[in-house]
């Protein structure tokens, strides 16, 4: 069984995902505020295996919860519940660690679609997940859970053609496609480093740093890019399934953080480079 921590200051929010969460067989606590939340989150004692997190919050928001939690090395999965139309709140969230998020008003079956997800892919980094069989009982396991969220809808009277259009790219709950998986290779190694995407890694002279799900997205994105650039607006649509018009600027704190990584000088950068005006490129063999 799940531990999941819902932190949400509206009450009879709360105690409804309360209700549902625990219907799909999941031990659910509440909170409702950050500070409290944060406690509970880094107590050794406790252990919770996701959490969904609100963005407005008393005392401190899920932003900076979220950032705190991933500064004391804590890498729960956090799904963030965000505002709707405000593509800055889900950029933020990203980078700020959160791993997921879904806009408010949501339908009760892509919420829990999303959690499950983020549930799987915490099993497949204790499993070591990356094996070929991991990735076909997974995709197997995801269609499962696409199937169970139109069924629930359509029990609870919603229209399942009513639910927010998928990131692009990705189902319901936030994968790429099987097809875009299948070709898509679990880890990359260059000049020395390893990033593992199904393990969230990224591994340099033996040193080993944890990547939120959207930082080894972008990883990903920009390797299979095979040394082409890559326009900004590219990366916010295809990573992040932002449609809107976005400050593309914003993607550049992401880059300013994957090159503290993989840079030996992030400020002369070899493999992550900036094409003026137009995007950025990644290079595995620089000349």
């Amino acid at each position: 069984m799940s531990r999941v921590l819902v932190v949400e200051d509206e009450a009879h929010l709360a105690q409804g995902l309360r209700f549902n969460l625990q219907a799909e067989g999941h031990e659910v606590e509440v909170e409702g505020d950050g500070e409290s939340a944060l406690d509970r989150l880094l107590d050794a004692a406790e252990r919770f295996d996701a959490v969904v997190l609100d963005v407005m919050l008393p005392g401190k928001s899920g932003f900076e919860v979220a950032a705190l939690l991933r500064e004391k090395k804590n890498y729960v999965p956090i799904l963030m519940l965000t505002a709707r139309g405000r593509p800055e709140d889900v950029l933020q969230g990203f980078a700020s660690g959160a791993d997921d998020y879904l806009p408010k008003p949501f339908e009760l079956a892509i919420l829990i679609a999303r959690l499950e997800g983020l549930l799987r892919r915490s099993v497949w980094m204790r499993q070591s997940a990356g094996s070929g069989a991991n990735l076909a009982a997974s995709e197997s396991s995801q269609v499962g859970v696409q199937d169970a969220g139109a069924n629930r809808a359509t029990r609870s009277g919603q229209d399942p053609g009513q639910f927010p259009a998928p990131t692009s790219g990705r189902d319901a709950a936030g994968y790429s496609s099987s097809a875009e998986r299948r070709r898509a290779s679990d880890s990359f190694t260059f000049a020395g480093k390893a990033i593992d995407f199904a393990e969230l890694e990224l591994r340099s002279l033996g040193n080993t740093i944890h990547l939120t799900v959207m930082e080894a997205e972008l990883l990903r994105y920009l390797v299979r890019s095979g040394g082409r650039v890559v326009s900004r607006k590219a990366l916010l649509e295809d990573v992040w399934g932002l449609h809107e018009d976005t400050d593309t600027r914003a993607i550049d704190n992401f880059i300013v953080r994957l090159r503290r990584y993989i840079e030996e000088d992030p400020a002369r950068p070899k493999h992550l480079q900036t094409v003026r005006g137009v995007g950025y490129r990644f290079v595995a063999e620089p000349e």
